[in-house]
């Protein structure tokens, strides 16, 4: 459904363009389909039914993240965003303050570093003058 919209005239795109809406587009709809099948699983009594619902949305997860995946190789400004916000553990809402600090160069406020599980202070290495 995604794909039949478009708001440029559709001949006047590059296949660039038109290969990153087929893609957002998919994305979109896989995810779509996780949550049908996790509706479906939750509400499923039958066990042996939920299992292979279960394994069905599993299947649209898997999907949903090769696109993403290609949508990173081929687009920078996505592959940016996802090394900023993906698989961090700082709370999300300040991961952009701390690129942002990091782009002025500093990065004492950066929550990436404010989990010092090691019991240093998160302190660097000293350096001989």
């Amino acid at each position: 459904m995604a794909l039949e919209y478009f708001h440029e005239p559709r001949e006047k795109l590059p296949p660039a363009v038109l290969n990153l809406k087929r893609a957002l587009a998919s994305v979109i709809e896989e995810l779509e389909a996780v949550s049908w099948y996790n509706e479906r699983a939750a509400g499923e009594t039958d066990p042996e039914l939920r299992e292979i619902l279960i394994h069905n949305r599993n299947e649209e997860i898997e999907h949903s993240m090769m696109l993403l995946e290609w949508v990173r190789r081929k687009y920078p400004e996505f592959a940016e965003e996802m090394r900023t916000y993906m698989f961090t553990e700082a709370p999300i809402t300040e991961l952009e303050e701390a690129e942002e600090s990091e782009s002025d160069g500093s990065d004492e406020d950066d929550p990436k570093n404010s989990d010092a599980s090691d019991g240093s202070l998160n302190i660097g290495p000293m350096k001989d003058g």
